[in-house]
């Protein structure tokens, strides 16, 4: 990444570092709570939690109704760390790393959340800040779409033809939620 960014990248990576934050705060507390009991999802399992949370999003902004409580930046959090987990998951499953030793899931949780925050910052440098000009429900539209990808590609066993792998699509899901909670906290 060059050292000297544009003065909105750095905006941008200021912004996009502290939603990493909140998002590890909230990962460190849940294994702490928890343990590392999410271990036992199959990736398939974890892009149905990603689904329940972005759809979950899609109805309330659409309905306008909340009965649950959370709000939906909660939900895009959760969505952000459920994609970190399925990306460690992955990580795991492909090296053959069994581990819920808290210090080894965190080092692989960070490599994940940077190796994202850096393909955004490169993609963004492409693309522009177009995405400040677009709606959340846009970005809510933009993850159910990965979403299907994923599930397609799940469902031929992680074949693809012409396409990027779930792990991309991980990544572009997590780099739309935070895009997502950046532009309701600037409203």
């Amino acid at each position: 990444m060059p050292a000297s960014l544009p003065h909105h990248m750095d905006l941008t990576r200021e912004q996009y570092n502290k939603v990493l934050t909140s998002c590890r705060e909230i990962f460190v507390k849940k294994n702490t709570d928890y343990g590392t009991s999410w271990r036992l999802f199959r990736p398939q399992s974890l892009t149905d939690q990603i689904f329940i949370k972005a759809q979950r999003i899609r109805n309330i902004e659409v309905s306008g109704k909340n009965l649950v409580g959370e709000d939906v930046a909660s939900e895009f959090l959760g969505i952000v760390n459920y994609c970190l987990i399925a990306l460690v998951q992955l990580e795991m499953i492909a090296t053959h790393k069994e581990s819920d030793d808290i210090d080894v899931i965190l080092g692989l949780y960070d490599a994940k959340a940077l190796g994202t925050r850096d393909l955004m910052l490169m993609k963004n440098t492409d693309y522009g800040e177009i995405w400040r000009e677009m709606r959340p429900s846009s970005f809510t539209d933009l993850i159910l779409v990965k979403i299907a990808r994923i599930k397609q590609i799940e469902d031929n066993q992680g074949r693809t033809i012409a396409s990027e792998g779930v792990e991309s699509n991980y990544q572009d899901i997590i780099n739309y939620a935070i895009f997502a909670l950046i532009r309701l906290q600037e409203k």
